[in-house]
């Protein structure tokens, strides 16, 4: 017989899903179906109509199984939104299980979840991606997901959970209330006492995966903590590391409010009594609606543009015998604040001023230094400063034969450093050009200093260039390019400053901020024979100066940038080793370390493309498996410090689309790379591809560009060569010919007059030839022919070389 049923309905994709839960008793045994119905709607009749349709039978057990909750969740594996049913079975001996339901399109369900609770689940429950349940008892939080598959709990209290979903580098944020408290300091917060005190209770914003507390005025005011029924965040975002939010809330007065960033924005009076929920909805005009649900069963949206410019916040306020003694402690904390804050500003202005002193300092030095000028420092004692440089360090002096080219106008040199790396001296040089100067063709030397009577030796090294600017892009990859110009100018005997005038040209090499880093690698070993190395560090480019966006003057210089200073007691005690430290959730070091990990690197870059699921494996792998982490000065590339030889490379994750996605390692050799793809290829599905991407060098594409030039050459030579043939072998047919009429026609004459007449004829003819043969033209298609291929080799050249140029 039957005995009850039970229905819960939910929007999903487009369709409305009606779950049905039916239990049936019988002689034989108990039986509990859960149906589902895909409803649709068709628009000719305006009614809903039934597409497809779904059953789950649980034999034996009891009839106490129940739906839950309903909602549509993230399934971790593929990437991809179901529909996730939450099911309850109430035991005999007051133990409750609950099992999770996933439905696939294909109207099966799948049980993903399950676990036992003594107690049971009313307040505040949520399905949330993974799938994840969370909830709240005795204003404890505890949550279970497939991937744990273990009740956890959180470190923080809860009085309600008012909104939790997942956001974008924290994974799933719960917000809701607690009672007002003084923060500790592991928290990080810093709450002032007016809040808790006057309103008993705040905001807390807590990240489960990271299991810290988040800043909760960022979403809404603690003051509205005691009149808020329902939440919303439409909107979240991290900028210069805070949030940026948009968040929607109903009060119990009716009222429904939007909150930017924390603070108040508009409000909107609603019709009816008691609101229980809130959701957001898009028209065909990209319209925004608030849908607001009551206990009634009425239904009311409200539109963005119906919330007043003015709201009186003394209304939602209910006031309280205590605000006299509380408003007496908001000021005492806010006068222990303003003394605080004034003891900090007085130690940035002592901070500040020895800021100031040191750089005057420094460019006394280096003005000296470019001068060869011999600079004495003031003592520490006169000056209250440390030296910035070794006073230990006795450098010789530079050889008066070495003719050098020092302009600190045009060209300052911020920063010489150096880093040991494996087998390797890697040497830094960051100069800042001026915005009409350009370096081209750059080149670091190093030339031990040793005795200056003899030549001194240069170590063989490898030159390469890293540009910076405010958002790191030298370190990002792209994964294509653009075109390069289609024009091609023509040169010809005109002077070379009418063509500059005619196409100015602005230096394309220089950053917007003008800084660059130019880094050059040695092999350390050798270096190791001598006891104390000392190597004077010089920059060969060739300058091109700009006015008024035309090339003025061009021309070889060399920069002395400095000397460096290197020993073996050094380098055991690890004063020039890369030193990246774990952060939290980031690593962190300075740029200079990043810089030598990826001069001695290989670059290799892989497109993975996925059909059928999306590509969430491939982070999770770098998180766990590899066990890397964000470095904090570029988030974008990530540094693996797993033990072994994986230690050190660096990974670069774009994902281009949820389902296509280019990777690029920087590693020390082939065999960590082979390494690493054998660790991404067992958790990736098996239908996913993964394509090599072709990163030229600038010694092959040269290669290239040579063969290019001379495949245009030899098909000029060939083209011309055809015209040219074409054209005399139709000229020499011609005279042939009239050559065979004139012989016979003076062989037929006995008359000299006749013949006299005949040979200034022939004359004539031959004139004649003689001017067709200086204006010869070739046939329509020839010259088509001819076109096509030199476009064709001049356009393959032409696209070498502006890769050769970019490169």
């Amino acid at each position: 017989m039957l005995s009850d049923e039970q229905e819960n309905i939910l929007p999903y994709n487009g369709e409305v899903l009606i779950f049905q839960l039916s239990k049936a008793e019988c002689a034989a045994e108990k039986t509990t179906r859960l149906h589902v119905n895909r409803m649709a709607y068709d628009s000719g009749t305006k009614l809903f109509v039934q597409k497809s349709s779904g059953l789950f039978s649980m034999h034996g057990g009891s009839l106490n199984i129940e739906i839950v909750r309903c909602s549509s969740t993230a399934d971790f594996r593929t990437g991809i939104n179901l529909p996730c049913i939450l099911m309850r079975n109430k035991k005999n001996n007051s133990v409750f299980k609950y099992f999770l339901l996933l439905l696939h399109s294909s109207n099966k369900f799948e049980q993903c979840l399950n676990f036992k609770l003594d107690y049971e689940l009313k307040n505040d429950i949520r399905l949330l991606n993974g799938p994840t349940v969370l909830w709240r008892h005795a204003k404890k939080l505890f949550y279970v997901s497939t991937k744990t598959c273990t009740v956890l709990s959180a470190s923080v209290q809860f009085s309600s959970i008012e909104w939790a979903d997942e956001i974008e580098n924290e994974g799933i944020v719960v917000l809701g209330t607690r009672t007002a408290c003084l923060p500790e300091e592991k928290d990080g917060q810093t709450l002032s006492l007016s809040d808790g005190a006057i309103w008993g209770s705040e905001f807390v914003v807590y990240a489960i995966e990271n299991q810290k507390i988040l800043t909760g005025t960022c979403f809404l005011p603690h003051a509205y903590s005691s009149v808020i029924s329902c939440v919303h965040v439409c909107r979240t975002a991290i900028s210069r590391s805070q949030f940026r939010t948009s968040v929607v809330a109903i009060t119990h007065k009716k009222q429904l409010i939007w909150f930017q960033d924390g603070l108040p924005k508009g409000i909107c009076q609603l019709p009816y009594e008691e609101p229980c929920s809130i959701q957001v909805a898009t028209t065909s005009r990209n319209d925004v609606l608030y849908v607001v649900s009551f206990a009634s069963g009425n239904v009311c949206a409200v539109q963005r543009d119906s919330f007043q410019s003015n709201i009186n916040c003394k209304e939602d306020f209910p006031p309280t015998e205590e605000l006299q003694e509380n408003g007496f402690l908001t000021i005492q904390a806010l006068e222990a604040r303003l003394q605080a804050g004034y003891t900090s500003v007085r130690e940035l202005q002592q901070h500040l001023r020895l800021k100031e002193k040191v750089l005057f300092e420094s460019c006394c030095a280096l003005i000296d230094l470019v001068q060869e000028r011999e600079h004495i420092l003031p003592t520490a004692e006169e000056e209250g400063l440390v030296s910035l440089w070794d006073d230990t360090e006795n450098l010789h002096p530079l050889d008066k034969k070495m003719t050098l080219t020092s302009e600190v106008p045009e060209y300052l040199i911020e920063k010489l450093w150096q880093r040991v790396v494996d087998d390797s001296l890697v040497i830094g040089v960051k100069i800042t050009e001026s915005p009409n100067l350009s370096l081209n063709d750059v080149s670091l030397s190093l030339v031990m200093e040793h005795d200056f009577t003899s030549d001194s030796p240069v170590i063989e090294c490898q030159s390469k260039i890293v540009k910076l600017n405010k958002t790191f892009s030298a370190l990002s990859i792209s994964s294509c390019q653009m075109e390069p110009q289609p024009k091609r100018i023509k040169l010809d005997f005109h002077s070379e400053n009418d063509l500059k005038k005619e196409h100015p040209r602005r230096p394309s090499k220089i950053p917007s901020d003008g800084a660059k880093t130019f880094v050059a690698v040695t092999r350390l070993s050798p270096l190791l024979a001598f006891r104390d190395i000392c190597c004077i560090i010089l920059l060969h480019a060739k300058r091109r100066k700009y006015q008024d966006g035309n090339l003025q003057e061009s021309r070889q210089l060399t920069l002395l940038c400095g000397k460096i200073s290197l020993c073996l007691e050094d380098i055991s005690s690890g004063k020039y080793s890369v030193n990246l430290l774990r952060n939290n959730s980031h690593c962190t070091g300075i740029m200079e370390d990043i810089f030598a990990i990826l001069a001695i690197s290989l670059k290799f870059s892989f497109q993975i493309v996925s059909s059928d699921c999306t590509l969430t494996p491939v982070n999770m792998w770098l998180l766990s498996q590899m066990e890397c982490m964000p470095i904090k000065e570029c988030p974008e590339n990530m540094f693996c410090h797993k033990l072994g030889s994986l230690r050190g490379t660096i990974f670069n994750w774009n994902l281009q689309t949820p389902f296509e996605g280019t990777l690029t390692l920087f590693c020390r050799n082939q065999t960590v790379l082979f390494q690493c793809l054998h660790s991404l290829l067992g958790v990736l599905p098996p239908t996913c591809k993964v394509k090599p991407l072709r990163l030229e060098s600038k010694d092959i594409l040269t290669d290239q560009f040579a063969l290019a030039l001379e495949k245009e050459m030899v098909t000029l030579r060939s083209s011309f060569s055809s015209a040219v043939s074409e054209v005399e072998n139709n000229l020499t047919l011609s005279c042939e010919a009239d050559k065979k009429m004139s012989r016979f026609t003076v062989s037929s004459l006995a008359d000299k007059k006749e013949a006299v007449r005949q040979l200034r004829e022939e004359l004539q003819n031959e004139q004649k030839q003689s001017a067709l043969g200086m204006n010869r033209t070739v046939s329509g298609a020839l010259y088509r022919q001819i076109s096509l291929e030199i476009i064709e080799a001049q356009l393959c050249s032409d696209t070498i070389a502006w890769r050769l140029n970019i490169s």
